[in-house]
């Protein structure tokens, strides 16, 4: 038998909990998308502020937007982050200013229509071509039955992502496969074990012991055919 969380709230809170010992991973989608976070950004679905407090420390950033439509998500972001611009709602929200970027991660694959809403993220940063820096999971093969307890609709392919871009409006820049390793982790753990949920200290040694070595061979040999995730930069 395995371990199941009793709600999706609840099943966000172990995924936060691994999170929170995933210093390196969180490091490494600060740096794939930074070079693009600039000015004016929103960052989309922030959860308790795990990754907020990452892209508060960019120099380039002068206003950060975060966005989560969990009335507990928001309480204790503004625990973590007294004072931090938040909106408890959903982009539609977000007003109508000038955005150079928006930064969504793990989040897209929680709305049922997503092209929907990738069409409102383009509309949001159409005035100054800002772009969109995506980060959702990948390969439908891999959707297991902690997908669903996370509430996530689907798992995404290169072209599947390709295609809901452009129709939404955007320019694809850069799409490409992340984390090799753990696709396999992934399935094993999760669709061949069937658990449902995260082993925080394993998540850690994989944290220390074997991603970093995994992000520096797919940034600096060769992007990975496949992976556990999806990165995606694309320009309004």
């Amino acid at each position: 038998m395995t371990d199941r969380p009793n709600a999706q709230s609840d099943s966000n809170d172990f995924e936060f909990a691994a999170l929170r010992g995933a210093v390196n991973y969180r490091k490494s989608l600060v740096s794939e998308f930074a070079p693009m976070l600039r000015g004016a950004v929103i960052e989309v679905g922030c959860g308790i502020g795990q990754m907020t407090a990452h892209f508060r420390s960019l120099p380039t950033i002068d206003r950060l937007l975060s966005i989560e439509p969990e009335p507990s998500y928001c309480e204790a972001h503004r625990i973590a982050l007294p004072g931090h611009e938040l909106i408890q709602g959903t982009i539609e929200q977000a007003p109508a200013s000038e955005w150079n970027a928006i930064v969504s991660i793990n989040v897209l694959e929680h709305i049922e229509d997503d092209e929907e809403e990738l069409a409102r993220y383009c509309k949001l940063l159409t005035n100054d071509s800002g772009f969109l820096c995506l980060f959702v999971p990948a390969r439908p093969e891999l959707y297991a039955p902690i997908d669903r307890d996370f509430g996530h609709f689907r798992r995404y392919t290169r072209q599947s992502l390709q295609a809901k871009l452009t129709s939404a409006g955007f320019r694809v820049r850069r799409l490409n496969y992340f984390n090799s390793a753990g696709y396999f982790a992934w399935w094993f753990n999760f669709c061949i074990l069937k658990k449902r949920t995260f082993e925080v200290e394993k998540v850690r040694f994989y944290d220390r012991a074997i991603f970093p070595l995994i992000h520096l061979a797919e940034t600096k040999l060769m992007r990975p055919p496949f992976g556990q995730s999806l990165i995606a930069i694309a320009q309004a």
